[in-house]
Formats: structure tokens, sequence, C-alpha cells
């Protein structure tokens, strides 16, 4: 068995890093030793190049160690990363979970070309387990896998494919989990799944998220902070409204999938949504809940996509009164409907995600100038940096308790943070 304590690189999203943590308590149960681990990302083709990149320099770092990749990358281009020469081991995600899988690694060898990969067909799972961790790197927010996989299809998106179909958590291990983190001093924590508005669809009585948020705020009543992670406006059921409206301890921060303005290109993207539904769900919201801010997902350069086009998803941001923006330049990638479409032009990509951004941060600025002077309970992630309950970035003067919600008053902002 290999000496030394494995080392964990992560990419992408707050799933994978929920699954990084399950990852290290499984691997310390299998005793396995010297090895670096690289949960990779495939939401673009870059995230993918990122992904070889980061396993040269872990290799250039780790020279004796295994090196292991694994997450979304590793499921959909498993032979990519079995070709590099710096790689040992290739694990799916659905090996990645599984006991079995590091107990049986602790004593490889990897000469065999046979054991090298192991991915199985990520489409057969059917169940999502719910792996309890005790701890969640910082010790301010946390994250709990409460969904997994996509049933739709986008036609830009290999995810489903590196995820599998739509699976949910059932809600008693979702409120176990949650109470053992508060139990282990976590004042927050965030819900995160692929579809997390799909969630529930496949348990019995087919609960909706709504359902999972009133349960979880009334069963573990000393958790101060609830938040979600991307939602799909177009699946908010009722109950979650409610919740937006009605419970303080969910915070007023929502991060909507909503990829696009026009009409035309959300239906090319096969969406289930066309802008004046956005539109009309961030007014609702905010009707229920004044003061609640969005961030938002946002594809720029979506093959076909015109200047007049453009200029619908780039007025979404002052339509939907959007805060954080996420902006991807689209990139083709293989395999998706959208790579055999005609394409835009590279460098009108780059001109319009750089607008975007732009856009997206004097949306920003906005937001935090209208801040100053008001009070903020805010939870620190660091001795001087926290974040308010509408996720803006609070550095103070003076060192305040990690992972503490403290009283703020907001005193004026420097740059793309507010101060205190």
């Amino acid at each position: 068995m290999n000496q030394g304590a494995p080392v964990f690189h992560t990419l992408g999203c707050r799933l994978n890093a929920y699954e990084t943590e399950a990852m290290k308590e499984l691997t310390a149960t299998a005793g396995l030793g010297a090895t670096v681990v690289i949960n990779t990302c495939a939401v673009t083709a870059e995230a993918v190049r990122k992904a070889r990149r980061d396993v040269r320099k872990l290799r250039r770092n780790y020279p004796r160690a295994t090196l292991v990749v694994t997450g979304c990358a590793a499921q959909t281009e498993p032979e990519t990363f079995a070709a590099m020469a710096e790689v040992d081991q290739v694990i799916g995600n659905t090996e990645k979970l599984q006991p079995q899988t590091w107990r049986n690694m602790a004593g490889a060898d990897f000469t065999s070309v046979t054991e090298q990969v192991q991915v199985d067909d990520v489409m057969s799972a059917t169940k999502t387990a719910g792996h309890m961790i005790d701890r969640f790197g910082t010790r301010s927010r946390a994250c709990v896998q409460v969904q997994n996989g996509c049933d739709h299809r986008c036609t830009f998106c290999i995810i489903p494919y590196g995820r599998g179909n739509a699976r949910s958590v059932p809600a008693g291990v979702v409120v176990d989990q949650i109470k053992r983190l508060v139990d282990c001093g976590y004042n927050e924590v965030v819900l995160t799944g692929v579809d997390l508005t799909s969630w529930g669809a496949d348990l019995p009585s087919a609960p909706r998220l709504g359902d999972l948020v009133m349960r979880i705020l009334k069963l573990v009543p000393d958790l101060p902070r609830l938040r979600m992670s991307s939602i799909d406006p177009i699946e908010v059921d009722e109950n979650l409204m409610q919740a937006i409206a009605t419970e303080p301890r969910l915070m007023p921060h929502l991060h909507l999938s909503l990829q696009h303005g026009d009409d035309l290109i959300l239906k090319r993207m096969k969406r289930r949504h066309l802008r004046d539904d956005a539109i009309a769900f961030c007014q609702r919201a905010q009707q229920l809940r004044p003061g609640i801010t969005f961030g938002a997902d946002i594809i720029a350069g979506f093959p076909t996509e015109t200047e007049a086009q453009f200029g619908n998803a780039l007025r979404m941001v002052a339509e939907c009164n959007l805060t954080w923006l996420h902006v991807f330049p689209y990139s083709p990638r293989r395999g998706t409907p959208a790579a055999r479409m005609p394409q835009v032009e590279g460098r009108t990509i780059k001109t319009r995600a750089k607008r975007l951004r732009k856009a997206g941060a004097d949306a920003v600025a906005q937001h935090l100038l209208a801040q100053v002077g008001r009070g903020h309970r805010v939870l620190m992630e660091s001795p001087r940096m926290g974040r308010t309950e509408q996720f803006a970035k609070v550095v103070f003067g003076a060192d305040q308790p990690k992972g503490a919600i403290v009283p703020a008053l907001i005193t004026g902002l420097e740059g793309a943070h507010l101060t205190a």
C-alpha cells in the first residue's frame, strides 16, 4: 500500500465539490496512500482542456503518486485521459463513489491496461446514494447532494452523458445529512444537484423541491441558512415560491439556469422556457421577497445567434434584474446537436461574452453601492471575509470568528466587494 495521504483537486460545480468530500472519506476508510485524485468537469470544451493541463501539472508536482482522473470529463472522454502518460487510473462518476473501487485500488499496481479504465454506462444508474460527510472544506458553508443526472437534452449540453438520468436522494437521507453537518458546526448548507428543480420526480408520491425545502427547515430548526444551487425557473413549484416568500432562513439569492434571452435561440437550445417566462418568474420572486438577488448562466455566441438575438440576451440582465452572471462563451461539445449547427465566428463570441460580462459587472456595482449604510448578517468564510444573505462579498477591517454569522454595518465598497 502507498504511504502518505491522498491529494484531491476539484474542478467544476458544487456537486463535484460534495463528491470530493465523499471520496476523501472513502479513500481514508480504504487506507489509500500517496494518490492524487482530480475530479474533472466537462461542461465546456475549455473545461476538458483545463483538466488535461491540470493533470500534467499535478504529475509534475507529485511524480511518484498514483494519479487518478474521475468526474464528468473522465466519464464522457475516458479514452482521452487513459491515453495520457501521466494518468494511472480513469474512474467513472458511478465508480468514484463506490467503496470497493478505492479498496481495490489500495493494492493495485496499475500495470494492466484492462484495469486502467473503470467507467461503466452511467445511464444505467437508477439511484443516487446519500453519502454522509462530516466536513466540507471550510467551516462555514457545506454542500449537500440531493439530486444527480438530468432527463433533459439541451442541444449544447454534454452533462447528461456524464451524469446519467435524473435521480433523487430521499428526503429523509437529506435531512439526516444536514442535521449531521449542523451538529458539526456548519451555519449554512447549499442544496446541490445537476437538475435541482427536478428533485423528487422519481421518488414515491413524486414530491417537489419546495416540499424538500419546507421539510428541511421544519426538521432542522438549528440550521441558520439554507441555499439552493442553480435552479430552472420553469420547474419551480408553488411550495418553493411560498418558501421564498415566507422562510427567512432560505437565502434571498437564486441562481437561475437561463442560458439565453431570445425565444428562437432558446428553442434551438431545446430549453423549456421562453424569455417572458424568465422575466415573469423574476418579477414574481421579487414581489414575494423584496431584496432578493439573482444570478444566472448565460451562453454567448450560441450557433446561429445574430446580433439582434444577442441583444435580447443582453437586455435580460436588466429585465430580470440579474446581478451575478456566469457567462459562458459557446464552445462546441462533440456529440451534441448544437455542434452540428452553423457556428458563430470565434472573435464574435469573445466580443459578445465580454459585453455580457461588462453588463454583469455593472449590475454588481449597482447592487453593492445600494448596500452601503445598510446592516447585513454576514457568514464568515475566513477571518476577514464573508458573504451577505444575497451572496455579496464583504471584507472586514478586523478579524471575525470564522464560520460565524456576524451582524455588520456596510461602510463602503472597494472594487467588487463591500467593506464593513
